[in-house]
Order: C-alpha cells, then structure tokens, then sequence
C-alpha cells in the first residue's frame, strides 16, 4: 500500500484509565480522546506500554481500542498491537485493524530475545499480512533487545513498514535510522520525550509522547515549532516541559504519568497490579512542576506551528 497516513507531529500515548473495580473507565477513555485531539494532536495512540497493554485481556484491548475510534473526529488512531509471540501480535494486529485503526504500533518480541533476524522476520510476517502502515516500536530497555540500523532500514523498504519508534535513548542510533532512510516513505518518531528535540534535529518527524497526555498544547507547539525550523521558539518550550518530562519517568511509565493526569483532573490515577500509586516524595514534586506549568508560557503564547494539524 501506499501510506495514506501522516506520521508526523505528536501523537500521545494514551493512558488506560480504570475504575475502582479495575475495569476499564470507558467514558474517561472517550473524553480524553476528545480533550487530546480539541487541544491539536496529529493523532492517538491507545494501548501501548502507558496503556498498561500488558495487563489487558486481548478482548479488552481490541475494546479500547475500538472505543477511541469511536470518540475521534478525524485525527488517526495507531493501535498498540504488538507481543512476544508473532502468532498473538499477528492475531491482535488482524483484530485492530478489523475495528477500524488506521495504523499499527508493534512493539519489538520482549522476553525471549529474538536475533535481528528474528525480529525482521517478525515484522515481515505481520506486514505481509495486515495492509495497514505499522511503526516498528525499539524500546530495548522494556525488551531486553535492540532493534539496530541494519534491521530498521531493512524493514523500512517493506511497503506496510511506516516508521520507527525510537525509546533505546540512543540519539545516534535515532539520527542513522534517519539519515539511512530519507529516501523512504518512513517516519522516526521520538519516543523519549526527552529526546524529542533532539531527535527532530537529525532527521526525526516528531514523537509518540507521554508528556502529551498531560501538556499537549505545548508538546504540539515544541514539535511544531521544531518541524517549520523555529529551533528558538522549540528550545524554549523544550526547557519549560524538561521538569515535566524528567518527573513523568521518576517511576516506571505509567505510574507518574496517570499521577499527573488525576492531579490535573484528567483522569483517576488507578493501576492494575503489578504497577503501584507513586510515591508521596515524587508525587509533592509532580504537584510543584504542575502548578508551575499553570503558568503563562509566553513561547506558547508566541502562536506559530502548533503541530501539523
């Protein structure tokens, strides 16, 4: 297929919000799709790793995924879809795009720690078979094993392989990918947000961020501003979000991050076992660098690219 989807700007990786039974919170779901895409997201992306897939049944995730389909007005939705056993990431793959998503985010096989051949033979297996355009997601810190150049740059000439999530924290890494694909239709999108800035700088086209689910005003404009070339105006809000990008990975992703969204009124900050509350000592901090988020940005208030939407 050719790639009738953007993979440029900022796309929030959602949260899974829960109820005090732990099932999940449909209607806080389907209002925080709708506040993300009001405040000028390029689109959404449900159930990945902070929205604790792990913890889901495969009927539950296909049911978020679905019901953020359902709240969208017209930005694209990338289903989390990915697994350690090919068969099961080509089943919820399948199922994902049965319900409607547009593209796919497929972590890399963690656990069993598959040689490059082994992850190119994955992806492949589910490309050929899913005519959807799929982000190949490197998060080896979660996974144990790196996706390295050559196997990127393989899997991009793959006509259903769409991009490159890149969460190793390796900016050279992310700057080859970059480099040794612009002849592709390939996206490498910033999974760090951290990094994003940076990532933009060698060739990146914006990021699968947590940070946007708390600040996405902001996180529109820094990318935004960065992709037009405003390195001055992204550099500032680079720096006003780096407390908030710094305490949103304190603990593991989601748990600061779902505190964030409870303290700003978003949503409950309830986990699934094993992923604990935050601490009380990083939770008064969280608070300290909200409450000086609540003010006046005067880069954000500067107006310019505010995303590509």
């Amino acid at each position: 297929m050719t790639h009738d989807i953007d993979l440029s700007g900022v796309f929030p990786a959602m949260c899974t919000p829960f109820d005090e039974a732990e099932r999940i919170d449909f209607e806080t779901l389907q209002e925080e799709t709708r506040r993300l895409e009001a405040a000028g997201v390029d689109g959404l992306v449900p159930v990945g790793s902070t929205g604790e897939s792990a913890t889901l049944s495969h009927d539950e995730h296909i049911q978020v995924v679905e019901a953020v389909i359902d709240a969208v007005d017209d930005v694209p939705v990338v289903a989390g879809a990915g697994s350690n056993n090919t068969r099961e990431a080509l089943e919820l793959s399948e199922r994902a795009a049965d319900a409607g998503a547009d593209a796919l985010l497929l972590i890399s096989p963690y656990y069993n720690k598959p040689e490059q051949q082994g992850l190119i033979d994955h992806y492949e297996t589910i490309a050929d078979a899913v005519d959807l355009p799929q982000i190949v997601y490197n998060v080896p810190s979660r996974t144990g094993r790196s996706i390295d150049a050559d196997t990127a740059v393989s899997l991009a000439s793959h006509e259903n392989i769409a991009g490159y999530k890149a969460a190793s924290g390796d900016l050279g890494l992310i700057g080859e990918i970059a480099e040794r694909t612009r002849d592709e239709e390939f996206a490498v999108l910033s999974g760090d947000d951290a990094l994003t800035l940076p990532a933009i700088s060698v060739g990146g086209t914006g990021a699968i961020s947590v940070a946007a689910n708390v600040e996405p005003k902001r996180t529109c404009a820094m990318v935004g501003a960065a992709l037009e070339g405003d390195y001055a105006r992204a550099q500032e809000l680079h720096h006003e979000l780096g407390p908030l990008f710094r305490e949103l990975f304190v603990e593991t992703n989601p748990i600061p991050a779902k505190e964030a969204m409870e303290i700003r009124g978003y949503g409950p900050a309830r986990l699934r076992s094993p992923l604990t509350r935050l601490s009380e000592e990083h939770r008064d901090h969280l608070e300290a660098v909200l409450a000086d988020l609540e003010t006046e940005s005067p880069a954000l208030a500067d107006g310019g690219p505010e995303g590509n939407r």
